[in-house]
Order: C-alpha cells, then structure tokens, then sequence
C-alpha cells in the first residue's frame, strides 16, 4: 500500500473532515462532501464512467500521463515515488494523476504558499507548478486523498471547484495589477467578482467546451492576454468612469482565434450581467457534440459577428435583476494593498555584474515610488516544497505577502521596498532561486508535454530545460535584441504554452524516418506577447526535436545580422520571409540514419528510443521511399507554397489561389495514405474524399485517441468549399487547419508504420 493511501485509509481524512468542514463557505463544503460520496459510489461501480469523469473534472481532478515513471526536472530525468501502472480506462482512478487549483488573478498569501508547500510534500511528489493561466497544479495524486486536500485548501479561501471540465476556468489578470505604472486602474477586484459570480453559476454548467477569462489593465503590455482569451476585459476610464474595452472569442488551441471587440466602453457595473448573457448564449447556442468546435469561437464564426452581438445584447435586455451585480463589486474602489516597509531610493548599477543584471530582469519599477516588484524565476514553472515555504517567509518579511503568480510560470513579489532588493536577491540565491532572465529568452516557458500530459507528442520540458541550459550558459553576453525575445515550447498543437504568440514557438509533432518515429517541433516564428497577446506566429515547417538548440542559435544569429536598426524580430520575420529563413536552416533539418546517430530518436529528457522499430538497411545504404513518402512530401510542398502566397498576398486576386492551395495540400496528404492500399488512386477530389472516409476515418486508423477526429472534420468541411471565396481572416485559420490535417496525415502513417511487421 503506497503512503498516499495510507493516508486516506488511516484516520487522517476523517480527522480533516472533522476539523475543517465548518471552515469551509455552506457551498464549497456541500461540493467536497457530494464528491467524496461520488468517490465511494465510484469504486461500488454505482457511478457511470463518463458522469464521474467529468465530475472530478469539475473538481479540478485531471487523469495524467504516466509512461515509465520518470519525470524531467529541468536538470535531469528522475524517478516519481508512485510506481503503479494504468489499469482502467479512468486513468486517475488506478493510477495517480494532476490536480489543478484555481488561483484567481494569481493571487496567494504567504499561508496559503505554506499549505501548498505542505500539500506536494504529503500527496504529491513535493513539486509546487505554476501553470500557464497563473493556477497551481500538484502531479501523482491519488484521487482518494482529493476531498482531504480540498479541505485544506477551502480553509484558507481556494477552490478547485471547475478547474477544468466544461466550465469557467480560472480568471486570470495581470500580475503587476495595482502597481502598474501603465494601467488605467487596478483590475483586480473585478476578476474577484468575476470569479466568484461565475464559479458554480447555473447560466455557466451547460458549456460544449471550456471558458476562459482574462483582465487587463492597460492595452499595450502583455498584461493578460485578453486577445486570446473567450472573454477578455481591459481598464478603460472613460468621461471619468470606470468602465472595460470587452473582448469576446478569443483562443489558441490547435487554430488561433483573435479576439473581437464587443465594445470599447462597458460600465464597470455592466460586466458582471454581460458576461451572464454571453455564458447563456454559448450555453444555449454553442456546439456540444462536436468537441474540436465546442468553443465560443466556433460558435461567433458560425453564427456571424453582428447577429452574435445582437443575440447576446437581447438576452442581457431580458435578464431578471440580480443583487450580486452590484453586491460584488461595490467596494472595488476600496480595494486596496498597503506596504509594510517604508519606500526606498532609486535603485542604481552596483557594480556586480551578477546582481545588476538580475536587477535588469527581474526588477520592476511600481507605480508607487520607491516600491518595486521582484519577479522569482521558476525554472518550468516549478519550486519544491522547501523553497514555497522560505518564499512564504520572504513575502512576510519583505513586504505584505502579496505574491502572484505569472503566465510564464513565475511568481512575482510585490511591495518590495527599494532599499532591501539587495536583500531579497541574496535570500533567493540561498534557496537556488535567484536566476536571472525573466520575460526573456532565458526564461523558456513550456507545457508538460510528455512527462505527464496524455496528449503530449514531444517533450516540452525536457526541450524547454535543454534550451534553458544552453542559454543561460551565455547570460548577459546575449546580444540585447535577442534577450528580449520570448521562446515557448507546447507538447502538441493545443498551445498550451502560448507558442502562438511567442517569438519563436514550437509544438509537439513526429515524423516518419526510415521507419522510425521521430520526435519533431513545428517551428512558429514571429507571435507578439505584447499588445495583450497581439498577434500570431506563423508556422514554417517541422524541426527534428534534437537540432531545436542549433536552430534558436541560427535563427537569433541571423536576427542580429540581418534585422534593420532598431528592427523588431516580429518583423524581421516577415521582410525577410519564410522561404529564406527556412533555407538557412535547411542543412540542420536532415535526420541521420538510425546507425549513425541514435540520439536523434531518443527525444529530450527521456529515457527510451522515440521508436523501438527495426528495420533493414538496403544496398548501398539505400532507403525505399514509399508512394506514401512521395505524397506527404507533396502536401507539406504545397502547404508550404500557399503559407508563402499568403504572406505576400497584397491583393485579393493573390488570396483568391491561396485557399484552394491550402485544400490541395489536405487532398495530396488524404491520397498520400490512400496509396498504401490504392497505388493508382487519381487526385480527383470527390474520389480521394469518399475512399479516405471509407478507409481512413470509418474505419478509426486516421483517429487517433484526442485529435484525428478533429483534423479529418476540417478536411470534410474544407472539401464543401474547396478553399474558394474565402476572406482574409478566414484564409489565415483554413492555413492552421490544412497544417493540423497534413501532420496528422504524417502521425498516422507514423503509426502505420510501426504497427508494420518489419520486412523479411
């Protein structure tokens, strides 16, 4: 019996119900006890598979990836402490699994940082993570041990309540909310309301997908990310009033939607019972069966921009009157943080090169004189229990403990008097966390990937941890223009990392060498972080996984050799053009054969061969490339083409050739696999569309378990309009999803292949 449930099995749950289910609001407390008895229904076999899943989904109960029972820290790949393996098709219930905690706008207290400390230390394996929408995530939880921690957790004012499933998810704001010498005013009340209106709200239970919500307090900085969010607020004073630029239909995953403008002015009175008619509108209208378009985003392309706006405006004239409208944000005006140390001097260069360039990156200037925020570096997001705890004693001693946590998997200190930086730096090196490179390309940001998410293709984290090495080796010897860069590194398609709006972005893909599966990353180039998320990257083509490091370096070398004074990389990217970027980095991309080099098919921070598949070699080292090989070459040509058109498409009768490219690609990726079993199959649409239905998706070979589904509908929609007649906007999004079809035509015959008896 392993400790975890040693610990639910002894008297300490009942001790913890006892002692703190009166601490707990009436509505939390009802939560934990109706899921502890869905837990006990669960192992009767008196609960449905399905309901209970998302059940403990609602509860922030997240199944996870558990392969070999190894995990990359960031230095090297370890052993985790719980050796069970999956035995069910519930995951979490036979195995460990993640358990995400909803933090809203990021906030903690040095208590609730103690907790956390104590709660990886007891149930987990001692690892505190930040995650990119500024949660806590704990891994290797047993899910008996759940209620126990919930009540730990509500005993100090944090729910776990619809940190995922089909539900509003954490509201997330800008962490320098407050302090910002930017912002029109503090956000930060106003995601409080938001969160506690909508958690456990009836018009928001009846959700196709996710909603995500973000604040801003000033529209240039990155601050939250509204662009990329479902429903996004930034700060805006208008005739003197507080009041929101309100942003509806953002999001990232495997096709990037830009937010739109719903309006430029709401009251600050007005978005609470806005967002009620905006959730009931996606409840009601939004898609449920159809999981890939189950997002608000789907559902405003579908419906059309005007008639969206004029739905929810009628639905909000309808709405019955609720006090909590303004109940929840009538002291938004008083809210208020306070120093407890007194203001100190300007800060200047000390004279050590090591300090002074942390001050650099990790330094911020509040709007109050004398204050400044401290951002603590948390190399991938992680701190173990021992640094929480001494970090929770840093915030008590250096300020009023207010901490937050930062999209890019970071804390941030705020209220730290001027004149005790110094010190602050110096305890933070004690505990190994005073590193450098905040918000910068130092500072990798990466999703779990393969260590511990079921839909990771390639090692975010052990990627992220190689490149966090490799650059950190150079430190401030990085030229300037390039430290200011962003890298961000996702698992699979789904952005998990926000590599969309990263400068230089990668996700998850792998190829087929020589009958070997290798694991690859998608190069995206040119995203923007700032201007609230503002703009996407483009992708160029996939990189095998071990080049990745010689290829930052190429790419940033070639950035400050070629850009123009002054010139940003977002915008080197697009004057110099994909076409020559990719060819500089042409002599890196190729992956030696198998015999020569075995590090190419063992991916980052992993233990094992990417593909244990044997395979002959032929005479003269030969390689028999494959009908198959011919055609896939020719979708990711033909892709790689219309992405090209499409940058220089300065006109419409330019744009008009780029859809219909897109959907050649699609169709010479659908026909590539067609020709394992049908070598002479022509490319006349409508027959490579009706035979790759028959073989491919009826028969489920293209569907793999949580994304083929999904990538064969955007070739089936595709095939009604062939790519023609389509907007500029419209153009961009039909790219990402050719792109998703042609990898997904590249993972199956991946697959395939390995599934292959070996020849003779």
């Amino acid at each position: 019996m392993s400790t975890q449930q040693e610990l639910y099995t002894s008297d300490a749950a009942k001790i913890w119900k006892e002692r703190l289910n009166d601490k707990l609001p009436d509505e939390w407390r009802t939560n934990v006890d109706e899921f502890e008895s869905d837990i006990a229904l669960k192992k009767l076999g008196k609960i449905d598979h399905k309901l209970f899943a998302e059940t403990r989904l609602r509860m922030g109960a997240y199944g996870q990836r558990y392969d070999n029972g190894h995990r990359y820290d960031g230095k090297e790949v370890r052993p985790v402490p719980f050796p069970e393996a999956f035995k069910g098709p519930d995951t979490y219930w036979d195995a460990p699994g993640m358990e995400r905690i909803k933090l809203p706008w990021g906030g903690l207290n040095p208590a609730q940082m103690e907790l956390f400390a104590d709660l990886a230390e007891e149930y987990s394996d001692g690892i505190c993570h930040v995650t990119t929408r500024q949660a806590m995530q704990l891994h290797y939880i047993h899910i008996e041990n759940c209620p126990s921690m919930f009540r730990r957790l509500g005993a100090l004012n944090i729910t776990t309540r619809e940190a995922c499933g089909n539900a509003v998810r954490n509201v997330s704001a800008d962490p320098m909310a407050g302090v910002s010498p930017t912002e029109a005013f503090d956000v930060t009340p106003y995601a409080q309301a938001l969160f506690e209106f909508l958690l456990g709200h009836p018009d928001a239970q009846d959700f196709g997908r996710k909603f995500k919500i973000a604040l801003s307090g000033d529209k240039p900085g990155a601050s939250g990310l509204v662009n990329i969010h479902d429903l996004g607020l930034i700060a805006r004073i208008k005739d003197g009033k507080r009041g929101f630029e309100y942003y509806v239909g953002g999001g990232l995953g495997a096709v990037p939607y830009a937010a739109k403008l719903y309006s430029d002015f709401v009251p600050e009175d007005e978005i609470l019972p806005l967002a009620q008619a905006i959730c009931r509108i996606y409840g009601r209208f939004g898609e449920k069966k159809k999981r890939h378009r189950a997002r608000i985003k789907f559902l405003i392309a579908d419906m059309g921009w005007e008639k969206f706006k004029e739905t929810v405006a009628a639905e909000r004239a309808i709405l019955p009157h609720d006090d909590r409208w303004s109940s929840y944000i009538k002291d938004v005006g008083t809210f208020e943080e306070k120093p407890t140390t007194k203001p100190g001097k300007t800060l200047v260069a000390t004279g050590d090169r090591e300090f002074d360039f942390w001050v650099t990156t990790n330094v911020k200037p509040q709007l109050q004189q004398g204050y400044s925020a401290v951002l603590i570096t948390l190399p991938l997001g992680d701190a173990t229990s021992n640094q929480m705890r001494a970090l929770a004693d840093i915030a008590r001693k250096y300020g009023p403990g207010t901490v937050r946590t930062v999209v890019e998997q970071n804390l941030i200190l705020r209220w730290v008097s001027n004149d005790d930086v110094a010190a602050v730096y110096k305890e933070l090196k004690a505990i190994g966390l005073a590193l450098p490179g905040a918000e910068s390309i130092l500072d990798v940001t990466a999703c779990p990937g393969t260590d511990t998410c079921k839909l990771g293709i390639a090692s975010s984290r052990g990627l992220a941890g190689e490149l966090r090495k490799r650059l950190y080796a150079k430190g401030p010897e990085i030229h300037e223009a390039v430290r200011a860069l962003r890298i961000k590194v996702s698992g699979c398609f789904n952005s998990c990392s926000h590599h969309h709006i990263a400068d230089i972005g990668f996700y998850g893909i792998s190829r087929n060498v020589g009958g070997y599966v290798v694991p690859h990353f998608q190069l995206m180039l040119g995203g923007q972080f700032e201007n609230n998320g503002g703009a996407f990257g483009i992708g160029t083509g996939g990189v095998p996984s071990k080049a990745v490091p010689a290829v930052v370096e190429r790419l940033t070398e070639n950035y400050v050799a070629g850009r123009q004074a002054n010139e940003k990389f977002r915008d080197w990217v697009e004057r110099t053009g994909k076409a020559t970027i990719m060819e500089s980095l042409q002599d890196l991309l190729e992956v030696p054969a198998y015999e020569k080099d075995k590090s190419f098919y063992v991916d980052w921070g992993d233990v094992r061969e990417y593909s244990v598949k044997d395979k002959g070699i032929g005479e003269c080292a030969g390689e028999v490339v494959t009908l198959t090989d011919f055609g896939l070459k020719a979708a990711d040509r033909e892709l790689f083409d219309a992405q090209l058109k499409f940058e220089k498409s300065g006109d419409l009768a330019a744009l008009a050739s780029v859809g219909p490219m897109a959907y050649r690609a699609m169709v010479l990726a659908a026909q590539g696999l067609l020709k394992i079993n049908h070598p002479y199959i022509g490319e006349e649409p409508v027959e490579v569309m009706e035979t790759f239905t028959k073989d491919f998706h009826d028969t489920g070979v293209f569907n793999d378990p949580f994304a083929g589904p999904k990538f064969y509908q955007y070739y089936h929609q595709a095939h009604a309009h062939r790519g023609v007649g389509l907007d500029k906007e419209k153009t961009s999004l039909f790219l990402h999803e050719s792109q998703l079809f042609v990898e997904a035509a590249h993972s199956c015959y991946a697959r395939m292949s390995l599934a292959a008896p070996a020849a003779a």
